[in-house]
């Protein structure tokens, strides 16, 4: 139990650097399970069109089931790692980079940095767009892979509506919510139909096979699978990157613990602006709210299971199978690029009909728009946090709201410019966020161990299991990073450099 300077200065429990201390107010009372439903479902929805959709079922088509023990560490691997970037938020109402800023200033320009980049390259709507293209347009297949036309203008033309579809929401958050919970149904209705239609016994014994053949890895020189595609497919087993800590500014727009007080982003088009605080609160260590803190604990904790890890489990073993059951053993190579896709679509035609076919295009589709419109809100919304908190705190007329849909355009139009200059392959732009994602998540893994090890102690401090989990998702991601730091990286740039 604290003392009762502790209960009462905040500096004594949670320093605040170069930042404003917290302030003190009682935990807010908890609320149901079914009112706290829905952070977790964005998560979930930005899964379905990354790993779940491409990634793994791409890495199923070409290798089988031998790594896919990988993929269910992943998914286990970032249950533990985002409920521990929710600790924080429950506990002040503060993003989690906002805590790592209490730490250093300077982590405030790296994740600025780190969330910007990997996020320029606009791979969901190019896949979109070229899905687009196929049911439009019948493909053929040529030296290159399959044919696409209009890509770009159309995948411009997808960025921009995600654009207008986020500014005209009142609640920016509230429409994200809407939106993915949408997604989601329809992926796992239509998956489990598609599933029930293809799948035979032997398959599920070659993925249960996969799953407990832990440490093996894919022959790079016969899959065509390296160490960076392997680490951004790891990646994306769930969320991914930056995605993951913006896991904590989704429970303070719901209203998660202090985030009650907090407020929200709303349009500047629609919605009426809501007071926004900067900086968060804390709450004394009275016995009421310690109460209150393990109720509210236990209902996120029930809240991420039963809506991220369970529905990324059952999504990424669904569509792997299928993957699996339909082009695995294909005569077609079907390996450029994401033009799997289009080969999972001819089989879906061939033993289901066309009705099928075009359903399993939509769902792609509808996966991958709503993934990109998910990204770009993360993405906004992680940066309008990190500058006005960090760098504008003292100018009153740039609100977070303002600073959200600035990035969010920014963000929009560097796209296009991405696509106008003739980057538009998916399956490179896809690969590319997802390595870099990949080195992220080794990051801040070692730098949330430290915070919710260092400052959040007594009531609130780590359970030794989730202390285990932060040190093996830093063991984790960093072996993935590293290899591909050292076979890969390294090496190209040591080439583009004329080293030897």
């Amino acid at each position: 139990m604290a003392t009762e300077q502790e209960n009462h200065v905040p500096d004594s429990v949670i320093p605040h650097g170069s930042l404003p201390p917290l302030r003190y107010r009682d935990l807010p009372e908890p609320i149901s399970l079914r009112r706290m439903i829905g952070p977790s479902i964005v998560l979930t929805g930005l899964a379905l069109g990354s790993g779940e959709f491409i990634f793994w079922p791409y890495i199923t088509y070409k290798t089988g089931f031998v790594f896919f023990w990988a993929c269910i560490l992943g998914v286990i691997t970032q249950y533990f790692l985002n409920m521990e970037i929710e600790r924080w938020t429950l506990a002040t109402g503060e993003s989690v980079i906002t805590g790592f800023c209490r730490l250093s200033f300077h982590w405030a320009w790296i994740f600025l940095i780190l969330n910007i980049v990997p996020w320029a390259w606009p791979g969901w709507a190019t896949g979109a767009a070229q899905i687009i293209s196929w049911s439009i347009w019948e493909p053929q297949m040529t030296e290159t892979g399959l044919q696409s036309y209009h890509v770009i203008p159309m995948a411009i033309g997808s960025l921009l509506l995600v654009g207008v579809i986020l500014t005209s929401g009142p609640v920016v958050y509230n429409t994200v919510e809407r939106l993915q919970l949408i997604l989601v149904s329809l992926v796992f209705v239509f998956a489990i139909l598609l599933a029930i239609a293809v799948v035979r016994w032997e398959h599920i014994q070659a993925m249960l096979y996969g799953i407990m053949s832990i440490g093996q890895m894919p022959d790079e020189s016969s899959s065509g699978l390296d160490t960076i595609f392997l680490l951004g497919a790891l990646a994306f087993a769930g969320a991914g990157g930056t995605t993951n800590l913006c896991q904590s500014n989704f429970i303070k727009d719901k209203g998660y613990g202090m985030g009650h007080y907090v407020g929200r982003i709303t349009s500047p088009v629609t919605g009426q602006e809501e007071a926004v605080s900067d900086v968060g609160y804390h709450f004394p260590y009275t016995e009421e709210n310690i109460s209150r803190w393990n109720a509210w604990w236990k209902a996120a904790s029930r809240e991420h299971a039963l809506t991220f890890i369970l529905p990324c489990l059952l999504s990424l073993a669904l569509l792997s199978l299928i993957s699996y059951a339909l082009i695995h053993d294909s005569d077609t190579d079907y390996s450029h690029d994401i033009n799997f896709v289009w080969g999972q679509a001819t089989e879906i035609h061939i033993r289901l009909g066309v009705l099928f076919k075009w359903a399993f295009l939509g769902i792609g589709i509808a996966a991958l728009l709503t993934t990109e419109l998910g990204i770009l809100d993360a993405c906004a919304r992680i940066s309008s946090d990190i500058v006005k908190v960090n760098f504008c705190r003292q100018i009153d007329w740039l609100s977070g709201s303002k600073l959200y849909f600035i990035f969010l355009w920014a963000e929009i139009l560097f796209g296009c410019f991405i696509l106008l200059i003739g980057m538009d392959k998916p399956g490179l732009l896809l690969k590319t966020t997802a390595a870099m994602n990949g080195g992220v998540m080794f990051l801040y893994s070692m730098t949330l161990l430290y915070l919710n090890k260092r400052v959040l102690r007594g009531p609130l401090s780590m359970h030794p299991v989730r202390l285990l989990a932060l040190i093996w998702s830093t063991l984790f991601f960093g072996y993935f990073t590293i290899k591909a730091l050292v076979i890969e990286v390294i090496p190209y740039l040591r080439d583009v450099a004329g080293l030897t």
